[in-house]
């Protein structure tokens, strides 16, 4: 007799972050403050396991989704990225995952591949980076904005730096949640269809949060004028706030003074990035 499996219903992922409705982002925030609240009794992930597909080069993103789903009760199984950089299609891999786990938290360079993982899947998948976007890291960088600021899509963002993953997720965060975004860069680094500064002391102006990235291998020379000093935050509204990216390199795009004053959100800042992945991962496999 063949055996033709189940009727399991395909289950939402997040791939890109406007995967998710505004309702559903603050939906997650309020997961994450009970979590934030009281972990020591919650087991939502009791008998639930996640393959993990994370680089050695990993640190925050891993250490907080491995050790967050543990917490909730959860199992993990890891394997490097390139695991998946094989002659087997996508969707047959899947198909055999599916069996025995329950989710899969994924970090390639590569968009095409996650996306192919879930268009397959009928278990969430997770977007945990690729070169194209970083969901989870804005999802929590809003999240953690908001507790300085309840007003926050009021608040007027400035992000310095080239498009790329966390620019290309920051805008469309700002067309999500309907917060105002510019970028300030040197020509050639534009994201598109974004209001644009090419001085970076004109842009800092009647901003509230300066986000920044990490400069591109080799654009070190066009971005020499483009560092965020202490200087520039002091230009900023009242109440400004310095959000760098990490991993963020101190001389490049933002100076020593800027990251030793209290401009800088501070390493407490990413605290919420475990507590807003296990709200992501709990909403998707509706354990909450």
């Amino acid at each position: 007799m063949k055996y033709t499996g189940g009727t399991k219903e395909m289950s939402k992922s997040l791939v890109f972050i406007d995967d998710f409705s505004k309702e559903e982002i603050y939906e997650i925030f309020k997961l994450a403050d009970k979590f934030a609240d009281d972990m020591s009794q919650l087991k939502p992930l009791e008998g639930k396991t996640v393959v993990l597909f994370f680089p050695e080069s990993s640190i925050r993103t891993r250490v907080t989704f491995e050790k967050g789903i543990q917490e909730l009760g959860g199992k993990t199984i890891l394997f490097p990225p390139s695991a998946l950089d094989k002659k087997e299609k996508l969707g047959d891999v899947i198909g055999y995952l599916e069996n025995w786990v329950d989710a899969i938290v994924v970090r390639h360079s590569d968009i095409e591949v996650v996306k192919s993982m879930a268009k397959h899947a009928k278990i969430p998948i997770i977007n945990a980076m690729t070169s194209e976007n970083h969901p989870c890291e804005i999802i929590t960088d809003i999240y953690a904005l908001s507790k300085l600021h309840k007003d926050i899509e009021k608040k007027k963002f400035l992000f310095v730096g080239a498009k790329g993953n966390i620019g290309n997720t920051w805008k469309a965060a700002s067309e999500l949640m309907g917060f105002e975004l510019e970028q300030c860069c040197p020509d050639g680094y534009k994201i598109d269809n974004i209001k644009f500064h090419a001085n970076i002391d004109e842009a800092v102006i009647g901003k509230d949060i300066i986000c920044t990235d990490s400069i591109p291998n080799g654009a070190k020379e066009d971005f020499k004028e483009y560092q965020i000093t202490l200087q520039h935050m002091q230009k900023a509204n009242q109440g400004a706030i310095l959000n760098p990216c990490p991993p963020f390199f101190r001389g490049e795009e933002v100076s020593e003074d800027v990251m030793n004053s209290d401009y800088f959100v501070g390493y407490e800042f990413k605290k919420c990035l475990m507590t807003v992945q296990q709200a992501i991962l709990c909403y998707l496999l509706d354990t909450k």
